[in-house]
């Protein structure tokens, strides 16, 4: 990844996000000829064996935004990005204070880590860029050249799975009350900060809308902007149409609530 082919200019980070391929095809090459698999998706480093270790010194270990890519391609990657379209997710504990006020730290703190642990299953498994994992909260991107069955589709099916992973659309009653927003739309994407001090990130109005919508989710349910819906209409033929008042809008955005609801007995 030196600077000879562009790393961390703005046509690399262009290649990265939009084909999932940024590196020089010689290195990819050289990088699948060393052992051992698993390996990271984009650049094909080893995360296994002795290739792994001897990979893991040069930073290549794997990614806390997803453990099927690894650091040297997210977190130690220059700053820079590009400006394109992906799917935005925000996963919300509802009632997080007054849960947390009642059971003791201890407790809340083990209910969260299976929650953290839960999400990170799903959305590493759906190709999901994991923005944050914090608090109360997850966010999630769909980037059109990591996620390898589309962005929307992918985001879709990581709302219901999250859902399903805390026992939603279930026979038992749910360990956690979770509400899902999603949204689709142009973003900045990549490593933003100052210096060493950066992350990558998405900003734009596409974050700040899912992130209102997820706002608007009760327990169990889903709500999705119109048109990420458009997208993925077959997958939800249930959802329902609704206007909401989003804070920072002028206007009323049109919505669908998907609920899932528990499986009859």
């Amino acid at each position: 990844m030196g600077t000879d082919q562009g790393f961390g200019n703005q046509k690399w980070w262009e290649k990265a996000l939009l084909t999932g391929d940024p590196m020089a095809r010689w290195m990819r090459v050289v990088m699948r000829r060393t052992p051992s698999s698993p390996r990271c998706a984009m650049c094909f480093a080893p995360f296994a064996g002795v290739g792994g270790r001897v990979m893991r010194v040069a930073g290549f270990a794997p990614s806390r935004k997803n453990p099927r890519w690894c650091r040297r391609c997210f977190e130690e990657a220059p700053l820079g990005g590009v400006e394109l379209e992906i799917a935005v997710l925000f996963a919300d504990v509802r009632g997080y204070t007054s849960m947390a006020e009642r059971m003791a730290p201890d407790r809340v703190a083990a209910l969260m880590n299976r929650f953290y642990a839960a999400a990170t299953d799903v959305l590493s498994k759906q190709d999901a860029v994991i923005d944050k994992l914090a608090g109360d909260q997850v966010m999630a991107l769909f980037v059109p050249g990591l996620a390898t069955r589309g962005p929307v589709t992918q985001c879709a099916e990581a709302a219901e799975l999250l859902l399903r992973a805390v026992g939603y659309a279930s026979d038992e009653e749910a360990w956690l009350p979770l509400g899902v927003g999603m949204d689709v739309g142009r973003a900045f994407v990549g490593n933003v900060g100052s210096g060493e001090v950066k992350d990558f990130t998405a900003l734009g109005d596409v974050v700040n809308t899912a992130a209102r919508l997820q706002g608007q989710a009760k327990a169990g349910q889903i709500v999705l902007s119109e048109r990420l819906y458009s997208h993925v209409a077959e997958r939800l033929p249930d959802a329902r149409a609704v206007e909401l008042e989003l804070k920072g809008k002028e206007e009323r955005v049109a919505a669908r609530v998907v609920d899932l609801q528990p499986v009859a007995a």
